[in-house]
């Protein structure tokens, strides 16, 4: 059900963005990274989290981490990942395939700076071995309320 979610919110919103469906699994940033032969910093990871009572979703670069302090700056709070079940039921989507499209729930989606710093980047697509090749600022226009700076690099 999720792969078809995604792949009707992006025929009817983006149908110049195809699926990309791997025979290997994509379900973690090195997993996606090695199907696509791409560094882990391309793949766009879809962090789904609570801060105090709200939900929302935070699409970072792949090998990038939620930072307490610029998410609290953000969003008024620390944030708390959520668990595989709740993801489900707020993105409709399972770990390893969440994506920003086709959503269950109208949550908020916030793009981090960390992927300003690529040409093309790969979210998800819904299920654990797809994936989709879109620009940041794209995806930015297709999803999300704002940028925010709320991850930190690796060293």
């Amino acid at each position: 059900m999720t792969l078809e979610t995604a792949r009707a919110w992006l025929a009817a919103n983006a149908p110049d963005l195809p699926i990309i469906e791997t025979t290997d699994r994509t379900a973690t940033v090195a997993e996606a990274a090695a199907a696509l032969g791409v560094e882990p910093g391309r793949i766009a990871k879809s962090l789904a989290i609570r801060v105090k009572d709200r939900l929302l979703l935070v699409v970072a670069r792949g090998d990038a981490r939620l930072d307490n302090i610029k998410c609290k700056a953000a969003f008024g709070d620390r944030p708390r990942m959520l668990g595989p079940e709740d993801t489900f039921a707020a993105t409709g989507h399972p770990v390893g395939g969440v994506c920003p499209f086709g959503l269950a729930t109208d949550l908020p989606v916030y793009m981090d700076e960390s992927l300003k710093g690529y040409s093309t980047v790969y979210p998800a697509g819904g299920s654990l071995n797809t994936s989709v090749e879109v620009t940041p600022e794209r995806l930015a226009e297709l999803v999300s309320r704002g940028w925010v700076d709320v991850c930190r690099l690796p060293d």
